[in-house]
């Protein structure tokens, strides 16, 4: 099932991304380029017609977090993808520091997220703390580190979604 077209009307094709990677291990080999997660979400973005202007990989720190998403509101990207740090442990802290930033969340980003995992890894699927929402006029999306998840969000939800639900963050 997809939106009537009349929901999408006047919705730009084409928007600006940045595309963050929060992860410890992979900040410190980030010169290896070992970021299958953000080499996916770049090529599933830019496939899809829209632009990656800014690419950085964080570590599992609160501070830093907070540092690269304030970097990142300063720059003209529309939308911005984050992946990693949404999980148990006690290092992913990412959703503790964008929840916080959030004006508005999108519950049904995460809802629907999991229950597509759901389909994909099962019962798994709850350790998800997958979550969606607009920070100062730019829609962001926290996913987990997982290729597959990366993807899945991608290609499922985010890119069939992204010029609608922009259209509703810009008004």
């Amino acid at each position: 099932m997809t939106v009537p077209a009349k929901h999408k009307k006047g919705a730009k094709k084409h928007y600006k991304c940045a595309i963050l990677t929060i992860s410890t291990s992979k900040y410190w080999n980030k010169e290896k380029g070992e970021d299958i997660s953000g080499e996916i979400a770049k090529e599933l973005v830019t496939r899809s017609g829209h632009e990656v202007v800014y690419y950085d990989v964080l570590p599992d720190e609160g501070g830093k977090i907070h540092e690269g998403i304030s970097k990142v509101l300063k720059t003209d990207a529309d939308f911005i993808i984050t992946s990693g740090g949404t999980g148990l442990t006690k290092s992913d802290v990412t959703i503790e520091v964008i929840s916080k930033l959030l004006k508005k969340e999108l519950p049904g980003f995460g809802e629907l997220f999991r229950q597509k995992s759901y389909e994909e890894i099962g019962t798994a699927a709850v350790l998800s703390r997958a979550i969606a929402g607009v920070i100062t006029q730019k829609a962001i999306f926290c996913l987990p580190g997982s290729p597959d998840a990366v993807r899945l969000a991608l290609t499922e939800i985010i890119m069939p979604e992204i010029a609608h639900i922009m259209k509703h963050v810009g008004e």
